[in-house]
């Protein structure tokens, strides 16, 4: 797979009519996966494709380069399942938040909260918990994160309106929040931003179901 990257069309920002004008992130997935050149392929959750255009889109280009290697491993992972929204609007949040200008604070802590409401309420769990990331996350913005509480409290999102804008908003907020962060290396966290969603969404897709107990007879 190395040898065949080293030959594919060097990575930019934006859509490109075909492999000779160039590729994003995702039309490469598109055609390392044999499907039609597209940057919406059928290949990739189409939240992780939005995440990995807008990486690709917003690193430097002297670092686009280093995202290549990433292209195979997102191949393949697609699903409806909306713990793959919840999880990777929760990895973003969580990447940015700490992070980001005072003023994108309140939105990500709620993007964060809604995320982790979404994850308790498909697994059946209280409402209210946090993980160990949001937790960390939140204790770094302590007073976005109390007025993003006193509005979770106001409002309960629906699961369609968590996918269609919830989840899609978080990653773009996120993005556009470590972009314009005043930390020495913007590129290094997109692109780890980038690798753990992946991770993220391997570990839902791909991690077969436990298997049923055998059926004991007597």
């Amino acid at each position: 797979m190395d040898n065949q990257l080293d030959h594919m069309p060097v990575l930019s920002r934006g859509r490109h009519r075909n492999p000779k004008r160039g590729a994003c992130f995702m039309e490469l997935a598109s055609y390392l996966a044999g499907e039609r050149w597209s940057d919406h392929p059928a290949c990739t959750h189409p939240l992780l494709a939005a995440l990995a255009r807008l990486v690709n889109d917003n690193t430097s280009d002297d670092s686009r380069a280093q995202l290549v290697r990433l292209v195979p491993s997102i191949i393949g992972l697609a699903s409806d399942d909306l713990r793959v929204d919840a999880q990777i609007a929760l990895r973003c949040a969580t990447t940015a938040l700490p992070v980001a200008a005072a003023e994108r604070q309140l939105a990500l802590a709620v993007s964060v909260l809604a995320a982790e409401e979404m994850l308790a309420r498909l697994d059946g769990a209280p409402s209210g918990r946090l993980g160990e990331l949001s937790r960390r996350a939140m204790e770094e913005v302590p007073h976005a994160a109390e007025q993003a509480r006193r509005f979770s409290r106001a409002a309960r999102i629906t699961e369609k309106g968590f996918r269609r804008y919830a989840a899609p908003n978080a990653v773009q907020l996120s993005v556009v929040g470590i972009v314009q962060a005043c930390i020495a290396d913007p590129d290094t966290l997109l692109r780890r931003l980038l690798e753990e969603a992946i991770d993220d969404c391997t570990a839902l897709i791909r991690t077969p179901e436990p298997a049923a107990p055998a059926p004991v007879h007597v």
